[in-house]
């Protein structure tokens, strides 16, 4: 498998274990609110309607708040937050990053620094340069928003395990792997603690070590991770899932390089 390919594989997986997260969780952790209300989070955890479509939808939704609500009303930050994930989501990425520094800057004003959803503005604004394809910029904010988020709701929170997953991600991303692995280990071991070793989010979290041990030039050590997270992923989501097809391709995959 090319590396590349490799990369592709690893994504999918993430997908298929987002998904099967979302299918499991019983709080609907969201991020994308059509009606802009309610708490805004770092994914979303419904199957969205095309992306053209979302980002007008929120349009509409953040000209009625603002025109109703006014522009400092909590409820309109969180709509335009949404709206700023819905052109991420849609490719507009210049026009989601104004969006998102917007809304943190009048979160900052109006809610407070460490306000929760201000500090979830701040981790879409690292997700927005991230996606824009500056995960360099998108560090300090991650950083930001994780002290935050751990000093607010605690290190086992899972909108802070969340965030120092995006951290690691980063880490990654501006090919520093030796920064990332230790905040996969962390958030792995508090994921197991915290929700068991079949929780989708924990096989996550084994699979993200595991092939940040891979791009680190640490095969056995990939092997093993992906070892067992094959073995949980079939005991937990069972032989057949997608998921578990995808770890299964990622170990042939690290034990042939």
């Amino acid at each position: 498998m090319p590396r590349t390919q490799c990369a592709e594989t690893m994504n999918a997986l993430r997908e298929e274990l987002q998904r099967a997260a979302e299918e499991r969780s019983t709080e609907g952790l969201r991020t994308h609110r059509a009606d802009g209300n309610g708490p805004v989070e770092d994914r979303p955890v419904e199957e969205p309607p095309p992306a053209a479509d979302l980002v007008s939808d929120f349009e509409r939704t953040l000209a009625d708040h603002e025109r109703k609500l006014g522009p400092d009303h909590p409820d309109t930050l969180r709509a335009r937050s949404n709206l700023g994930g819905a052109c991420q989501q849609a490719g507009h990425q210049d026009r989601a990053v104004r969006l998102f520094e917007e809304t943190l800057a009048d979160g900052e004003r109006v809610l407070g620094p460490d306000h929760p959803d201000t500090l979830t503005f701040r981790n879409n604004l690292a997700g927005g340069h991230e996606a824009a394809g500056d995960p360099a910029h998108a560090i300090p904010l991650y950083e930001q928003a994780l002290a935050g988020r751990e000093r607010v709701l605690g290190p086992d929170n899972l909108l802070t395990l969340q965030c120092r997953d995006n951290l690691a991600r980063a880490h990654e991303l501006t090919n520093a792997p030796a920064n990332a692995v230790p905040l996969h280990e962390r958030t792995l071991s508090d994921r197991e603690r915290t929700l068991g070793p079949g929780h989708p989010n924990t096989l996550l979290s084994r699979g993200n070590l595991a092939y940040t041990h891979h791009k680190a030039g640490d095969g056995q050590l990939s092997a093993e991770g992906f070892t067992h997270a094959l073995t949980d992923s079939e005991r937990h989501l069972g032989p057949d899932h997608p998921a578990t097809e995808r770890i299964r391709q990622l170990l042939t995959h690290v034990r042939s390089a």
